[in-house]
């Protein structure tokens, strides 16, 4: 796809969400209670001729934005290839948008908006998606979504996060949430201590064995296809520790947080329209960003969750970073990015070589599960 075209497209919408990025930044709503953002958010694409679906997939803060273009002669039935991208809005406790989800937010918008407007303008048959995700920070919200069946029905899905370096993929880790819970006996401490059973002994000995265990995990071992081995080596500290002090336990797993698989084809095509821009953009797969449920999609459908340089050297989920998130010079690199990430998009739908590549890379490099 042609930068000069997209550059006109563009350029329309910057000055609108300036506005919306100037309300993005100072609203610091966390988990499912980010109702200004899908408000303005869900209006102000609704504004601009996409087809919104409010307290989308079953949570009441996100929402579905889609667009399809046909050409004539084109029939109903005709599948066309459908790009997607994700918009980011809950804030941190205490320290607000210290990771960026106010730019993230723009990003989604001014990427699925540049779409549309080059399918209709350019008259190319094609389908964008915009997913407003909430409650990344402590839910995991996409994968709430992905059990509702968010992703089914898109090829690919883009997006981008602030940071302070740029970065096709870092090692975005898996993970899984853990409750352990003990449960002892009362007893007088001088005169019957033999009759109890000291619950905070357990959980004690489950911490000791837990920290002696991290030194034997490998970098490796944190992706998905080897969680289910950690887990059971984890169950074992915690039951051990509830067998030595007689303690009952209750174990409560939470949701399992996907690695993130990043498309290299789709990684490279996102860099090189970056280069255009005069930005150098490396492939640094070793360097660690912590973990995302961006890596569920990305085992779903192609994916890319990219790092984008504020311009800054503080790091992310700091109060430092939250001030580098609310500039000007944030909100333009974060529209640079996402011209980039459109361009990438309509790359997947005009190209039918590329998508095809992008698609054997993803069947390739998926773990048999």
């Amino acid at each position: 796809m042609d930068l000069i075209y997209f550059q006109i497209f563009l350029s329309s919408i910057i000055e609108n969400l300036q506005q919306h990025y100037s309300f993005m930044a100072t609203d610091n709503k966390t988990a499912l209670t980010e109702h200004f953002a899908h408000k303005i958010l869900t209006e102000y694409l609704e504004a601009k001729g996409f087809k919104v679906t409010r307290h989308a997939y079953g949570l009441k803060t996100a929402f579905r934005a889609e667009f399809e273009n046909r050409v004539d002669g084109s029939s109903a039935n005709d599948k066309v290839r459908t790009v997607s991208f994700n918009s980011e809005y809950d804030a941190l406790p205490g320290i607000g948008h210290a990771c960026g989800h106010n730019l993230i937010a723009i990003s989604g918008v001014a990427a699925a908006y540049g779409v549309k407007q080059a399918l209709k303008s350019l008259k190319m048959p094609g389908k964008v998606v915009l997913f407003g995700t909430p409650a990344e920070e402590t839910i995991f919200g996409k994968i709430m979504l992905l059990e509702a069946g968010a992703y089914d029905d898109v090829d690919i899905c883009l997006m981008i996060h602030p940071s302070n370096q740029d970065n096709i993929g870092a090692a975005f880790l898996a993970l899984v949430d853990v409750d352990i819970e003990y449960f002892g006996r009362a007893s007088h401490a001088s005169a019957a201590p033999w009759n109890g059973k000291n619950a905070l002994d357990a959980a004690i000995l489950a911490y000791t064995s837990v920290s002696l265990l991290r030194q034997q995990i490998l970098p490796s071992d944190r992706q998905r296809d080897q969680l289910a081995k950690l887990r059971q080596r984890v169950e074992s500290c915690f039951i051990t520790a509830a067998a030595s002090t007689g303690c009952k336990y209750k174990i409560t797993w939470g949701h399992e947080v996907n690695d993130v698989l990043t498309n290299l084809k789709l990684g490279n095509k996102y860099a090189k329209h970056m280069n255009d821009y005069g930005v150098d953009f490396p492939y640094d797969p070793l360097s660690s960003a912590g973990s995302t449920d961006m890596g569920n999609v990305s085992y779903r459908v192609p994916s890319i969750h990219s790092r984008i340089s504020l311009g800054t050297k503080n790091g992310i989920h700091t109060p430092e970073f939250e001030k580098d998130a609310k500039t000007i010079e944030a909100h333009t690199r974060i529209i640079r990015a996402s011209k980039c990430l459109a361009l990438t998009a309509l790359d997947v739908i005009t190209d039918d070589q590329f998508y095809k590549d992008v698609y054997d890379e993803f069947v390739r490099v998926k773990p048999k599960l």
